[in-house]
């Protein structure tokens, strides 16, 4: 028997009370995994974005296109391994508006040389090349809308009015994070050949592969250096400035979560210091006689600081067991086959589950300082008088 053993016994003192307040942890760290998991889907592809690689779009804003010799002019420059250009199609499948998801005309040659992360069957791959109207959609959008290789579909345009017909040509997945899964890519020139005047031989951005990620940041200022004097000028940044630009109208909200997050953790504080201070309130009596008989007040404090960081554990350990399976195998799978365009990877992070489990036992013994202290600093005859 040893005061660490002690502490834990004490949990079973009111075991209808310690079960609430593990509840209650539990609850708030289901709530607190639920929302980092929010925020780790909407920003995974700024935190796995590849180093090696810098795209460049207009200079006064996204939505206004560049030349397409642009491309010519990049791929000429030192230093640049491959280079490729895309365009937000912006289009849906007829009669199911709200089922967003990426579709882009790109290259498919220099496309398949940058992101090289794609997985493509060798047949699915050189079929795309051959095919005018191919596309490659990803495995998860595959699976939402049932589409399969040699399927004939139409989408409807909105930046490029009209109905748009596509072969899939293949299902692609991607064997890294910096490409997800749910996005839609066809040919460049067949929609160049049906565009607008305004339109033709115009990309929305264009992206290079350099050879070593160091060299990236030089690659920023050569390219835009080169259309410096040209009238349409160029804003080259990281893969990972453009993933975060795109997260620019929702910063707010992201902001606002992160807020959540933490007033969810102070509540949970609010209920075990609450609990912890109801046990030490009523046994004050049982304290006074242990200081008669010898004990010291630090061993008082281990006494609460113990059984307040079993019960925070418990909490935590017993919110990310139901957090797991309900993230990862309901609401995640939900969210990735209904939502995959907005969230293609919705699954707890392995950090957010140490997160969680520390900051569990963390927060339990931050809740239980003060009424540690005025268990330490208890008067032995004054405790003995007090009854409850």
């Amino acid at each position: 028997m040893n005061l660490a053993s002690i502490a834990v016994k004490n949990t079973r003192r009111n075991l209808f009370r310690t079960v609430l307040t593990v509840v209650g942890v539990a609850v708030a760290m289901l709530a607190f995994l639920l929302l980092r998991t929010v925020l780790s889907a909407w920003l995974v592809g700024v935190e796995y974005s590849a180093k090696d690689r810098v795209a460049s779009r207009h200079k006064v804003t996204f939505v206004m296109w560049l030349p397409k010799r642009y491309v010519e002019d990049v791929r000429g420059l030192e230093g640049v391994k491959s280079v490729t250009w895309l365009n937000w199609f912006g289009a849906h499948v007829p009669g199911k508006e709200s089922q967003f998801f990426a579709n882009m005309a790109t290259d498919p040659k220099s496309f398949l040389e940058v992101y090289d992360e794609i997985s493509l069957p060798p047949e699915q791959r050189a079929h795309w090349l051959e095919d005018r109207r191919g596309a490659i959609v990803g495995s998860v959008i595959a699976r939402q809308f049932g589409w399969k290789v040699g399927d004939k579909i139409t989408l409807e345009g909105t930046i490029y009015p009209g109905l748009w017909e596509f072969n899939i040509d293949g299902v692609y997945t991607a064997t890294r994070k910096s490409l997800d899964q749910s996005s839609f890519y066809f040919n460049w020139a067949y929609l160049n050949e049906a565009a607008a005047a305004p339109a033709k031989e115009q990309v929305g951005w264009i992206v290079t592969k350099v050879p070593d990620a160091a060299q990236a940041g030089a690659m920023v200022k050569r390219i835009d250096k080169l259309f410096d004097v040209r009238d349409t000028q160029t804003l080259s940044m990281s893969e990972r400035a453009l993933n975060t630009s795109f997260l620019g109208m929702i910063s707010t909200l992201l902001k606002a979560m992160d807020i959540v997050s933490v007033v969810i953790l102070l509540i949970m504080m609010l209920i075990l210091g609450n609990t912890i201070a109801m046990g030490v309130r009523e046994r004050t009596h049982e304290y006074g006689v242990l200081r008669a008989i010898g004990f010291k007040p630090a061993h008082l404090s281990v006494f609460v600081l113990g059984e307040a960081s079993v019960t925070g554990f418990l909490g935590g350990l017993l919110g990310v067991g139901m957090a797991l399976p309900l993230i990862n195998q309901g609401v995640g799978r939900f969210m990735e086959e209904n939502f995959s365009g907005l969230f293609p990877y919705f699954r707890v992070q392995q950090s957010d589950v140490v997160i969680a489990l520390s900051l569990s036992v963390v927060l339990a013994l931050l809740a239980a300082a003060i009424p540690a202290y005025q268990a330490s600093k208890l008067h032995v005859t004054d405790a003995l008088r007090r009854v409850g």
